[in-house]
């Protein structure tokens, strides 16, 4: 059986903000996110998502 951590669950496992989780959530940058009701569910296995916004990844994006 999958298991599933929340949005805050996930920030403070990654070190980013809620918000942040949310956003890639909302984004489907997280792979397995399912939204119930207002919560977001992120599987207790996931792998924090690339930061795009990032000048490194942008460089290896374009290569």
């Amino acid at each position: 059986m999958l298991e599933y951590i929340s949005a805050s669950e996930a920030a403070k496992k990654w070190g980013i903000s809620e918000r942040r989780v949310q956003k890639l959530c909302e984004d489907n940058r997280i792979e397995g996110v399912a939204k119930f009701s207002y919560m977001w569910l992120i599987p207790k296995d996931a792998e924090k998502p690339v930061d795009g916004r990032r000048k490194e990844y942008r460089k290896l994006r374009n290569n």
